[in-house]
């Protein structure tokens, strides 16, 4: 609960996203490959995007990344957030190749740029949740 009593909006952990949620719960990123052109798929899906192929298998993933690109949320979208701005919300380019939306956190927002090197942060939220947010890479 925030300030607000308002509960924190979670994800839903079913679906063709489950595996993805399994793994962060294990301080493990995984991801959809395509066996077809060996391209990753964010958001998981029963299919590759880029080709179309329904033939993906699951990998785990480093998490290095760099900031794609942000924003600085000064204006909350739900009432649990009411209490948690300014926060920084992105995308955060896998060095994989992917993309992930995600919070940018252990820093402050006006520090955040583009192309800044960030690692995975894995977060359990309650309720059998881990989300996954991104802070400014070591060194």
């Amino acid at each position: 609960m925030s300030a607000t009593g308002a509960p924190r909006p979670l994800p839903d952990l079913a679906g063709d996203g489950a595996r993805y949620w399994q793994a962060l719960a294990q301080g493990r990123i995984e991801l959809p490959r395509c066996t077809a052109c060996a391209r990753f798929v964010f958001y998981p899906r029963p299919f590759c995007p880029a080709c179309h192929a329904d033939r993906l298998v699951w990998e785990e993933v480093p998490g290095a990344g760099r900031v794609y690109a942000f924003s600085v949320v000064h204006r909350a979208t739900h009432p649990w957030f009411l209490d948690k701005t300014p926060y920084v919300y992105g995308l955060v380019e896998l060095d994989v190749g992917v993309r992930l939306p995600t919070t940018i956190v252990g820093c402050e927002p006006s520090r955040v740029r583009i192309g800044m090197g960030v690692d995975p942060v894995f977060e359990d939220v309650g309720d059998g949740v881990t989300l996954l947010f991104f802070r400014p890479a070591a060194g």
